[in-house]
């Protein structure tokens, strides 16, 4: 039996954009209200009100109606100014990434840069701060889902804060997935969305912007205005009482406020512990078998996303094609520097489920053998079955 290129796999396990939960995707189907009316514009406020509550914020969070390299952008382009001196963190492909955004508005770039299966050691940070007094905003991304790599951003934003910088983290893939809130890590600019963790489509940002961060975009006489990477715009299109500044995405709000739901009832802790117990169970599955993280240490892995290195003469393309096209399995490829180096096995949203660590195991495993390669799928299995037995 093959899975034809032109049919829908039969379960996608990628690094995002994931499958949205079912009750999400009947929430798009709501109706699509006129953006003045009243019952849309106190419904607005409400949905605002449950991503305060999720993101456990002291000031209301903003929605950009753009999936969230949208919102990275528009931080860059909203706080930084030509004369600060920004501190860049780059652990992996979309760290660095940032820093091309930072260039754009300011020539004053500085960097620290890791081997891109490692993490940012604070101890770094507080270091280049103490050599360069002169920086005003550190730009850090909290999970570098490329490399399926943690940062410790708390411990990096309580040294940002106290040398008095300004800190942009960008939790994309990391909100909702694992215990992350903008205030924990002091963040200024906290960037995130409802397309990986939260189990909704790709189409909105969810930010948090600390007050100094607002007073700092408000005289910052480049920062976007009238414009879709405007930041400032937005500030107060949460209340039923103000305008909004263009069409919002109506229908994207509705499963937004659907995904908001999902989350808080069943629980953020219980849903972080989902995502980590999938991890958990994969990383183990795929070791037993004979396969490598290519996380450096496990204390840098994330729950949401497992990157399996590649082994040697190995072609990482072919080996995620023969997964879809035998299995009915999707897997994310590598980014960048990372790109046929890895396999990425995304645990987000409804994927973070323990029982999908047994398909993607099973999947890639059957798919290396087919491959050339002699791992013993079953000792994988087992091992992943002994850590989510170990949970029961």
């Amino acid at each position: 039996m093959r899975y034809p290129d032109h049919a829908e796999p039969v379960i996608t396990l990628t690094a995002g954009p994931v499958n949205a939960y079912p009750d999400v995707l009947r929430g798009l189907g709501r109706t699509v209200l006129y953006d003045y009316d009243p019952a849309f514009q106190l419904f607005y406020e409400k949905v605002i009100g449950k991503a305060q509550k999720a993101m456990r914020l002291s000031n209301k969070p903003v929605v950009l109606h753009g999936e969230p390299v949208m919102g990275l952008e528009a931080a860059a382009a909203s706080l930084i100014s030509k004369d600060d001196v920004v501190l860049n963190l780059a652990s992996g492909v979309y760290g660095k990434g940032f820093g091309y955004w930072a260039k754009r508005y300011s020539p004053n770039l500085l960097e620290i840069e890791v081997p891109y299966n490692e993490a940012i050691d604070p101890q770094s940070v507080a270091d280049m701060l103490k050599a360069h007094p002169e920086i005003t905003i550190v730009s850090v991304c909290h999970h570098d889902t490329p490399s399926g790599t943690i940062n410790p951003i708390d411990e990096i934003g309580a040294i940002v804060a106290a040398h008095g910088g300004y800190l942009i983290v960008d939790a994309v893939s990391s909100f909702g997935g694992m215990k992350t809130h903008p205030e924990d890590c002091k963040a200024d600019i906290y960037v995130t969305g409802p397309n990986k963790c939260l189990g909704a489509p790709p189409g909105l940002t969810l930010m948090s912007v600390s007050d100094r961060a607002w007073e700092r975009m408000k005289a910052n006489g480049a920062a976007p205005r009238a414009s879709v990477l405007s930041i400032l715009d937005w500030e107060h299109a949460w209340s039923k009482e103000k305008p909004f500044p263009f069409t919002p995405s109506v229908a994207e709000m509705n499963g937004l406020d659907v995904a908001l739901d999902l989350y808080l009832n069943e629980g953020p802790e219980a849903v972080w512990a989902r995502h980590a117990l999938t991890a958990k169970a994969t990383r183990a599955g795929a070791k037993a078998m004979g396969l490598s993280i290519w996380a450096a240490n496990e204390k840098i892995a994330s729950p949401t996303t497992t990157a399996i290195r590649t082994p040697e003469g190995v072609d990482e393309k072919a080996l995620r094609q023969a997964a879809r096209e035998r299995y009915g399995v999707v897997f994310s490829s590598g980014r960048g520097e990372t790109l046929g180096k890895l396999t990425r096995i995304g645990h987000m949203g409804p994927t973070a489920q323990p029982i999908y660590a047994i398909a993607a195991l099973t999947a890639l495993g059957g798919a290396m053998n087919a491959a050339g390669q002699k791992l013993q799928v079953g000792k994988g299995v087992e091992a992943a079955l002994a850590v989510i037995d170990a949970d029961a």
